[in-house]
């Protein structure tokens, strides 16, 4: 590898010495054009290299994926997201309209600066110029500028437009580190000191930019309506010198060609990753539980901006603000395992509200696991297992599999209810772990110990795919989470809620619908989880009243007490637990409703009405 990067490095610097070299003799060069000359082509070879590097690191089955997709029409959206997402940042514009535009302005902005920038360039130089003519336009073509072209006036005041926007971005980027609440965000993000000082090289751009150009119209008289205003007065009061125009358009050069120096060692890397993430993804490429070449594009794509941080439970409801995703992405992107990325990983819920509120889309969950997982030591020894060979599978041919899961055994309504709803409707079935239990394995693989994990899910596919039934649906929505995404089963897997939904629509199963009030907690894993928000809300309405609640679908509150985090103490947990009571509670339901055994179990020991899963609902309403 090292050999390669250095054939890799000397091609590219003799190339870019070669270009250095023939620009010297153009006529539309100055030496103030190197900072950003030289800028540019190291932003070019780091990022060609980083690439590269990271495209080999996908593992067979990543690739094997991208040579089937790679020519399909799944180009198209993924041309379509990276523009709404990359310039437009449309998921943010949902969420705060102020810090939407704040984004926008300074991505589209400046991408449109660049193209009408080249544009105005081409018609200017219609026989050819050197790429920079677009960035330093005003200073090559100053005094014929607004006779360069038909409707050269017009581009003028056009780029002055587009700067206007961009610096009024700028503007919001700069009040949002004083006060942030206006733009939708209670706290921002603690950067590393090469982000703000990449950060300071950006924001001195585009107030440089103008200056410059300012210092030109002084002198010349030419550029928009903003510059030429901005001229008349640095004539007027003695500024329009050659030596200071020559000093403003050097330092909008630094500026630039320091950003794109340290653009790939910054947050600020995401702006071209976050176009490759979007194709792989939409390519169909997923992350998987061994760090990858693809991993690596998500820890960059992140723009460290801190929307997931506000929903996180450890942060609203123990003020914790030091191990949300945006940190845990930064500490593995700066090698920094050992020393910080394994305790934040560490001290999660894993219920996914951090990866629902990320506009960019990164798995977050996925790469915590990757850090869980990595150098986590075995908790039992080869073999401890066997014991599951005892276990068989039941000849199920022609009926369906229910597993209820570890949590419905200690909620065991639940698994009454369901195999009240089975004989109801005369389905035969076969209760897989109602005798000798069997783990799904997902709780162990959160908490990193993957092997075990495997072997569990080895011995229920063998029973699975021995019984030969047509179905699996289970209780749990941490093993419905698990079997439909981990395990490779052949037959359809579904929720309970899905299930009964479906037994409601085909008219097998008869229910009346009572006078009850009713507010519904999404599970995560069920809901942010696996995307399943309508269809209990629809078993709900066919049986009860169902209220709506402030924070719902995938803005639901965790229950506190899932099995992602390992470190936090009973009082942390109720704390994080009531705060979904009450949001729960402030309609003034009658019951509350919930699809997970473990969300049951923890509202159940708060101070509440009622607390029923669906099936228990659905089995009191039965017409018999």
């Amino acid at each position: 590898m090292s050999v390669t990067f250095m054939v890799f490095s000397i091609v590219f610097w003799l190339c870019a010495a070669a270009i250095m070299v023939l620009s010297f003799y153009s006529t539309s060069f100055s030496i103030f054009v190197i900072p950003f000359f030289l800028g540019v082509l190291f932003l070019l070879y780091i990022s060609v290299w980083k690439y590269w590097r990271w495209i080999r690191g996908f593992d067979k089955l990543q690739r094997a994926i991208i040579r089937k997709n790679i020519w399909s029409w799944r180009f198209l959206p993924a041309i379509w997201e990276a523009f709404r997402e990359g310039l437009l940042h449309w998921r943010i514009t949902k969420k705060n309209l102020l810090l939407g535009y704040m984004h926008r302005s300074l991505a589209f902005g400046w991408f449109l600066l660049i193209v009408v920038g080249a544009v105005q360039a081409k018609l200017a130089y219609p026989h050819g110029h050197p790429f920079w003519m677009a960035i330093f336009y005003n200073y090559f073509e100053p005094e014929s500028n607004p006779l360069a072209f038909p409707k050269a006036g017009f581009y003028a005041d056009l780029m002055d437009g587009l700067l206007i926007y961009v610096l009024s971005g700028l503007f919001l980027a700069m009040f949002k580190k004083v006060w942030s609440r206006p733009l939708g965000m209670k706290r921002t993000t603690r950067h590393t000191i090469m982000d703000r000082v990449t950060k300071m090289a950006l924001w001195a751009i585009f107030p440089l930019r103008l200056l410059s150009e300012t210092a030109t119209s002084g002198i010349y008289g030419n550029g928009g309506f903003l510059v030429r205003g901005l001229g008349n007065v640095i004539y007027d009061i003695g500024m329009a010198d050659p030596t200071f125009e020559y000093s403003c358009w050097m330092l909008y050069s630094i500026a630039l060609g320091t950003f794109f120096c340290l653009m790939p060692f910054s947050r600020y890397m995401h702006i071209f990753t976050e176009v490759f993430l979007i194709y792989f993804r939409q390519l169909g490429v997923k992350d998987s539980d061994k760090k990858t070449g693809y991993t690596m594009f998500e820890l960059s794509a992140c723009s460290r901006c801190g929307i997931c941080i506000d929903g996180c439970p450890m942060n609203r409801e123990l003020g914790i603000v030091n191990m949300q995703g945006v940190y845990m992405l930064q500490s593995v992107r700066n090698l920094e395992l050992q020393r910080n990325a394994e305790p934040i990983a560490e001290n999660c819920l894993m219920c996914d509200r951090c990866v629902a509120d990320c506009p960019v889309g990164i798995n977050l969950s996925i790469v915590r696991r990757q850090v869980r997982i990595k150098n986590k030591a075995e908790i039992d020894k080869k073999g401890s297992y066997s014991y599951l060979n005892n276990v068989q599978p039941f000849n199920s041919i022609g009926r369906i599999i229910y597993f209820g899961g570890c949590m419905s055994h200690l909620t065991p309504g639940i698994t009454t209810a369901m195999e009240k709803i089975f004989n109801a409707v005369g389905q035969k079935y076969w209760y897989m772990d109602k005798e000798e239990s069997i783990c799904c394995g997902r709780p162990l693989l959160q908490q990193g110990f993957e092997s075990q994990a495997f072997d569990l899910r080895r011995k229920n596919t063998e029973m699975i795919v021995g019984s030969k039934a047509t179905m699996l649906v289970t209780s749990c929505p941490i093993c419905y989470q698990s079997f439909k995404k981990e395990y490779k089963l052949s037959i359809p897997v579904m929720h309970h809620t899905e299930y009964i939904e479906m037994l409601i629509k085909s008219g097998k199963l008869k229910l009346r619908k009572d006078d009850r009030r009713v507010t519904y907690h999404d599970p995560c894993e069920l809901g942010r989880g696996c995307g399943i928000y309508n269809q209990p809300r629809n078993v709900l309405s066919a049986t009860t009243t169902l209220l709506r609640t402030k924070d719902e679908r995938e803005h639901s509150l965790c229950c506190g007490f899932n099995l992602g985090n390992p470190l936090l103490d009973l009082e942390q947990q109720t704390k994080i637990r009531d705060a979904a009571r009450d949001n729960l509670m402030a309609p003034h339901p009658d019951t509350i409703a919930t699809a997970c055994p473990m969300c049951k179990k923890a509202f159940q020991h708060a101070d509440t009405v009622p607390v029923k899963d669906i099936a228990e609902i659905v089995a009191a309403n039965i017409i018999s």
